[in-house]
């Protein structure tokens, strides 16, 4: 057995879509910080607070980062607001690459995105977050009970 199947029961589909999903929580937190430190403690004016855009940037960043380590860790409750962030990025490619005429930007978040998607669709992935046991079928794991019967039955002693 790997370090790395050691380290997350998840398949390397979801460890690698984890870590792309980081990016972005990456920039979020780094945007957040820049704000913070271009706007060097200037006097607020009215109707502009700095501290609630930084807040916002960098508390945004985090739960996204909280996504990716769940994506990385093999924790399963992460792959749905994985999927999310994936879609998001596609919808935030689609646009920089053609209304706003940014494709530098555009094109690499939108293959960020959909290839996320993709890798949290793969059949490693979706056999991982339905508990599908070797050999099993998806229609066979979710008469099981899927990955509550795989842990119920890791709980339950040997008979």
């Amino acid at each position: 057995m790997s370090l790395a199947d050691r380290f997350s029961p998840a398949p390397r589909e979801v460890r690698l879509a984890g870590a792309l999903t980081a990016l972005p929580g990456f920039a979020m937190v780094a945007i957040g910080v820049v704000i913070a430190l271009e706007s060097g403690g200037a006097p607020e004016q009215p109707g502009n607070n700095i501290y609630a855009e930084v807040a916002y940037y960098v508390l945004l960043g985090l739960g996204v980062l909280a996504c990716a380590a769940g994506l990385v860790l093999g924790k399963t409750w992460a792959r749905s607001p994985g999927v999310v962030l994936g879609l998001l990025l596609v919808g935030i490619g689609w646009y920089a690459t053609g209304p706003s005429s940014q494709p530098g930007i555009g094109i690499p978040t939108l293959a960020a995105g959909a290839l996320v998607v993709v890798l949290l669709f793969r059949r490693a992935s979706r056999a991982w977050v339905l508990g599908q046991l070797e050999g099993e079928t998806e229609e066979e794991a979710a008469r099981r009970g899927g990955a509550e019967g795989r842990a119920a039955r890791r709980e339950r002693p040997e008979e």
